[in-house]
This record gives C-alpha cells, sequence and structure tokens, in this order.
C-alpha cells in the first residue's frame, strides 16, 4: 500500500503533511464537526505526526452528499479508505461522537488484520455506558441551546442564520447517531486505549470514561485536562505534546 499522494479522497484532509514522520494520527470529528476542527491539532502535530482528518458526508466541501446517521454505518463507510493509509503504524483520535465512531472503525481495521497502534478517545464515556440523550429530538432553539452551553461552536455561527440553516441539518443528523447508538457486547480491541476528558464535561464523567477498559485487552490510560467539553480547544499545544509522548512510547524501538 502507498499513501504518499495528493489526492486525498473525499473522506480525507492532510493539512500539513508529514512523509517522514513514523506514525499516522487518523482525527474524527465531534457531532457537528468538520474536519478542519483539526487543523490547529494538525499543525501542533507536525511534522512528528502526519495527521488525517476525516470529512464525514454532509458538510463543508462535500455538503451535496447524504448524512450518515448511523456509527456504525459511518465506521463501515469509513474503513476501506483508511486502510489505504497503514503503510505506517496508524493510531486512531476522536472527540465526542468522534470516539465512538474511532472504536467502530479500530473493531473493523483489526477483523481486516490492521490493529491501531492506539485509540485516542477524547470527551466520550465508553461505549457501553449509556445515558438516554435525546437532544436530536428537541426543536432547533434546543438544539442550539445544547452547542452553547458545550461552548464548542463559534460564537459567528448563531449569529448568521443561513449559516445555521446550513449546519443545524448536519448537527441534528449527528446527535441522533450518537444517541441511537447501542454498543454490542462481544469485541475487545487489541489496540491500547488512552483516554482524555475535560474534569468539568457534563457529557462524560471520569468514572464512565475510566469504563472503556473494559473495551480493549491492549491497556488503558487515562488523563484529565482543567476544562469543559471542549477543553482541547484551549489545550491544543499541550494536548499535542502529550499525544505525541503517548503515541512515542508505543511505537517499536
Amino acid at each position: 500500500m502507498t499513501a504518499n499522494r495528493a489526492d486525498a479522497g473525499r473522506w480525507i484532509r492532510r493539512y500539513h503533511p508529514a512523509p517522514d514522520a513514523p506514525v499516522r494520527l487518523l482525527c474524527l470529528p465531534h457531532a457537528g464537526g468538520s474536519a478542519s476542527y483539526y487543523f490547529p491539532f494538525s499543525r501542533a502535530l507536525s511534522p512528528a505526526v502526519d495527521v488525517l482528518s476525516v470529512q464525514y458526508p454532509g458538510r463543508q466541501d462535500r455538503m451535496d452528499e447524504p448524512l450518515i446517521d448511523s456509527l456504525p454505518d459511518l465506521a463501515d463507510a469509513l474503513v476501506d479508505e483508511v486502510l489505504r493509509w497503514t503503510d505506517r503504524p496508524l493510531a486512531i483520535f476522536g472527540h465526542s461522537m468522534g470516539a465512538t465512531v474511532a472504536y467502530e472503525l479500530a473493531l473493523r481495521l483489526e477483523r481486516s488484520g490492521t490493529v491501531p497502534l492506539a485509540v485516542f478517545v477524547s470527551g466520550r464515556r465508553a461505549p457501553s455506558r449509556h445515558r438516554g440523550d435525546a437532544v436530536h429530538l428537541l426543536d432547533d432553539r434546543g438544539v442550539l441551546a445544547e452547542l452553547r452551553a458545550l461552548s464548542g461552536t463559534d460564537a459567528e455561527v448563531f449569529e448568521d442564520e443561513d449559516l445555521l440553516s446550513m449546519v443545524l441539518p448536519a448537527i441534528r443528523n449527528d446527535y441522533r447517531a450518537a444517541e441511537s447508538y447501542r454498543h454490542v457486547p462481544g469485541s475487545r480491541l487489541a489496540a491500547p486505549v488512552r483516554a482524555h476528558i475535560g474534569t468539568e464535561d457534563p457529557k462524560a464523567t471520569v468514572d464512565e470514561v475510566r469504563s472503556w477498559a473494559e473495551h480493549t485487552e491492549g491497556g488503558f490510560e487515562l488523563r484529565t485536562h482543567p476544562g469543559g467539553h471542549f477543553y482541547l480547544n484551549d489545550r491544543i499545544s499541550f494536548l499535542a505534546a502529550t499525544v505525541t509522548e503517548q503515541i512515542s512510547a508505543l511505537l517499536p524501538v
């Protein structure tokens, strides 16, 4: 397999190519998020890590494509594309909804014979810890209130009605996908899991995140950070340094 190509396809955005990096990190966005969310993270990790950011259908330059409202279906759609990038060790990073997609994708990669170097899960409770949230059933005002409470959306979005009308369908779709997700018992990852969470995150408690340990045979580690659900917005440099350190510890000598 080779991945030294300018055209990364519909799914992958490679903002800061690092062809000499010993490892790749595939980054999966949160509900309503896009690949560009990881631009600062990619910049902070380069050139030590070659960062691949996933662009889900139905947003930005994929606006004309149908949304996918099932996390397992999203992982199914991604797996063949991701396998094209496994000519060197590949780790996966997912924030919020993206963490669950990372888990489902890692299971599929392992079934195909590719074990990720690590699965980084950020701001997300373990797949087996279900809450029964129903944000996707709220009216637009309720969905917007949820976004404001989490402080992860640019303020200018709330002030631009045209922009809101463009992004709300993807946001509601992703909340539906995340909230309707149900873990199927029976499979555990071979890859190690490295969890990160803000200590004031209303969407995932430390106890709920610790349960990720039950989903891997490869070892588990939890790091906490000051802040809420989008703690990483204010800690990009620190998080990048920590993730680089964790990746380096897993690379073969």
